[in-house]
């Protein structure tokens, strides 16, 4: 009922605590990078190694709240396919790739928002999916949206 209020719209949130990525990258290294984030994203992130930690908490709250967003919490998706992309401008955006695109298009969004920010001991992200369609959950999607071609 409350989802139809917001038709063509989902949010998602997430906070992630900078230590524990800092405490992550020290004991699991480049694995635990190459699990969770693109080259294109290791690149910017991690080009200053003092401010690598935090950038890749900030995007790891965004991969988290573009889950939530589209409710995909349940079926397990590739890290690497929620990728932010930092603009010449100095914005960040959000590229899909893979099953989470086809899962995107799928559900007729046609547009994201992404705000990222960090602060202390902790980086947060929230992302709006627009044209989003409420009613059409992942439980009514075909599964068989893999390697659809969208980039």
């Amino acid at each position: 009922m409350f989802e139809h209020a917001f038709c063509g719209l989902a949010m998602g949130f997430d906070i992630v605590q900078i230590s524990q990525i800092q405490s992550s990258l020290a004991i699991f290294g480049v694995a635990f990078k190459e699990r969770l984030f693109t080259h294109v994203e290791l690149s910017y992130a991690c080009c200053d190694a003092s401010l690598c930690a935090e950038r890749l908490a900030a995007r790891f709250a965004a991969k988290e709240a573009v889950i939530k967003a589209l409710q995909l919490s349940e079926v397990g998706v590739d890290w690497r396919n929620i990728e932010v992309i930092k603009k010449p401008d100095g914005d960040c955006c959000l590229q899909l790739h893979g099953d989470v695109a086809g899962f995107a298009l799928s559900m007729g969004v046609t547009q994201w928002l992404l705000s990222m920010s960090h602060d202390g001991d902790y980086a947060g992200a929230v992302v709006m999916a627009l044209g989003f369609t409420p009613h059409r959950k992942i439980s009514e999607l075909s599964i068989k949206v893999k390697n659809v071609g969208i980039h």
